[in-house]
């Protein structure tokens, strides 16, 4: 079978490998799309210190089952659309056994830790397995980085009282909005495109925030008489972001942390007593937020999905189009490698 993989930083090859075939409790999936994620650019550039080179990348599935082993339940059935929770879970380490599996300390995820899902076929484990009714084997690819976002809004407990921003409008961030504006919150979301914050507004947010063109500070006080959103979702991984949640979000507000900062961040940390924040960090996804996201799809046939996928390559174009990714980052929401 045919497989994409990241050989060394900056460089990609598809190879040839033998075909998996399921054992018992297991599944063989046929890939249809596989999302390209901001840590297989990270790995591709080099920048990635969780993985070690060659890997096979990719963690946003959208397939079909292929084959089934035995003692798989009935429920998973041979040609049913599904997509692929990524992580696993030791099960006895202090976030497992709290009952909070994605934030597993010794987790692997598929594309990262271990070998991905960029390949014709994958075997997992039937218990990985989600199925997704009603969603077509493009659009499940986007499920998996939403439910980041739609655990995020979870993790911040959110409800139709809350003004939430939410800085990044990536696909996480498009997740976030969406769950955001699902519980009736008043949804500021905050870029530095114009195009990105444009369809923000398509998905539920009431107001947008150029963080480049605009004073935020100026801006947010205006939109929430004064007091600043009452919760900030971070979803963009930079230590201007950071500062910006933390000197943003009201007094007695929550911020949940999503991205990875590269480097160090200065806070002032006065804010955190004087504001009595709750900074909560939100790591990958429940299994209800996946799906949360397949009922969302399912009920919101009218949901912009064409405008998240920026591009459709092959597994032979996949290395063309991650290194126009890394020239301009800022202007790709989802890429997706299609298998025949």
């Amino acid at each position: 079978m045919k497989a994409v993989q990241i050989v060394a930083p900056l460089e990609m090859q598809v190879v040839e490998m033998e075909q998996p075939q399921p054992k018992a409790g297991e599944v063989l999936v046929k890939m249809c799309y596989v999302g390209y994620c901001g840590s297989d650019l990270n790995t591709y550039l080099g920048r990635n210190p969780m993985v070690k080179l060659p890997v096979i990348p990719g963690h946003e599935i959208g397939g079909e089952v292929a084959a089934v082993g035995e003692g798989v339940p009935v429920t998973v059935k041979v040609g049913q659309t599904v997509t692929i929770n990524p992580y696993t879970a030791c099960g006895t380490c202090a976030s497992c056994l709290a009952g909070r599996v994605n934030a597993c300390q010794f987790n692997e995820t598929l594309g990262v830790q271990r070998n991905g899902a960029m390949s014709d076929y994958i075997v997992v484990p039937w218990q990985k397995v989600i199925p997704a009714e009603g969603v077509s084997t493009r659009d499940a690819a986007l499920i998996e980085p939403m439910s980041v976002g739609f655990h995020a809004v979870d993790r911040a407990q959110v409800t139709d009282l809350d003004t939430v921003m939410v800085i990044g409008c990536g696909m996480i961030g498009v997740g976030a909005i969406v769950r955001a504006a699902l519980r009736g919150a008043t949804v500021i979301a905050a870029d530095i495109d114009d195009e990105k914050l444009a369809l923000a507004k398509q998905l539920g947010a009431k107001y947008t925030v150029n963080t480049m063109s605009e004073n935020v500070h100026e801006k947010l006080q205006a939109l929430t008489s004064g007091h600043g959103p009452n919760v900030v979702v971070e979803a963009v991984g930079s230590p201007i972001t950071y500062v910006m949640a933390v000197d943003e979000v009201a007094f007695a507000g929550r911020v949940v942390c999503i991205g990875y900062a590269k480097s160090n961040v200065e806070f002032q940390t006065k804010l955190f007593v004087q504001k009595e924040l709750d900074i909560r960090g939100s790591r990958n996804a429940m299994p209800s937020d996946f799906r949360a996201v397949i009922r969302f799809m399912d009920e919101h046939p009218d949901f912009p999905k064409d405008q998240l996928i920026s591009a459709v390559a092959t597994p032979e174009t996949a290395h063309e189009v991650m290194k126009t990714w890394a020239e301009a980052p800022g202007k790709v929401f989802r890429i997706l490698v299609k298998f025949e």
